[in-house]
C-alpha cells in the first residue's frame, strides 16, 4: 500500500507533534552549546558527565549513567572520549572490584571551569527568544512532562544523593 500523499495538512500535523518539536529543540540546544564550547571541544553530554563528577568524585559508572539518564552504552562512549583526552580516570571501585568508579582529573576540572561561562552563554542564547515568564513556564512544563512520564524512559534517571555535610 503506498504511503499517504504528502499534503500540507499531513506535514503540519507532523511538525506540530510534541515529539518532533522536542527532538528539534534538542538538536538546536546541542548545536548552540557545542558552538559556545567549540574551543573546548565539549559536548552537552561531556559537560554533564564532568559536572556530575565534580559534585560526586569517584561515582560509580552505573550511578553516573543514571544521574544523567544515559544508558550504559552512551555513558561508556562519553567516558572513553573524556578518558582519551585525560579529563577523567576510571578504575575499580573501593567497595567492589566489579564496579568501576570515575573521577575528574586536574585537567578535567580545569576544562569544566573553563566551560562555565560558555555554557551559561549557550543557556542564555537558547532561552533568549522567551521572556522570563515563558522561560519559567517552559522549564516547569518540561519538568512536569519528564517527571510524569519517567517510567516510560529507556534509561532511568536517578540523581545521586546530595553529599553529606560535614560538621564545622
Amino acid at each position: 500500500m503506498p504511503p499517504p500523499p504528502k499534503t500540507p495538512q499531513t506535514l503540519s500535523r507532523l511538525y506540530a507533534r510534541p515529539g518532533f518539536l522536542l527532538r528539534r529543540a534538542h538538536q538546536i540546544s546541542a548545536a548552540v552549546f557545542e558552538d559556545a564550547c567549540k574551543e573546548l571541544a565539549l559536548t552537552p553530554a561531556q559537560f554533564g558527565v564532568l559536572t556530575v563528577l565534580q559534585a560526586h568524585p569517584g561515582l560509580g559508572q552505573s550511578s553516573l549513567a543514571r544521574a544523567l539518564g544515559f544508558d550504559k552504552v552512551t555513558v561508556l562512549r562519553v567516558l572513553r572520549g573524556l578518558e582519551a583526552r585525560g579529563l577523567v580516570t576510571r578504575g575499580p571501585s573501593a567497595g567492589s572490584r566489579r564496579n568501576v568508579s570515575v573521577s575528574l582529573t586536574e585537567q578535567g576540572a580545569r576544562v569544566l571551569q573553563q566551560a562555565q561561562k560558555p555554557a551559561e552563554r549557550a543557556y542564555k542564547r537558547l532561552m533568549g527568544p522567551l521572556d522570563r515568564a515563558q522561560q519559567e513556564q517552559l522549564l516547569h512544563l518540561l519538568q512536569l512532562l519528564t517527571g510524569e512520564l519517567e517510567d516510560e524512559a529507556r534509561a532511568a534517571f536517578v540523581p545521586p544523593p546530595a553529599p553529606a555535610r560535614q560538621a564545622a
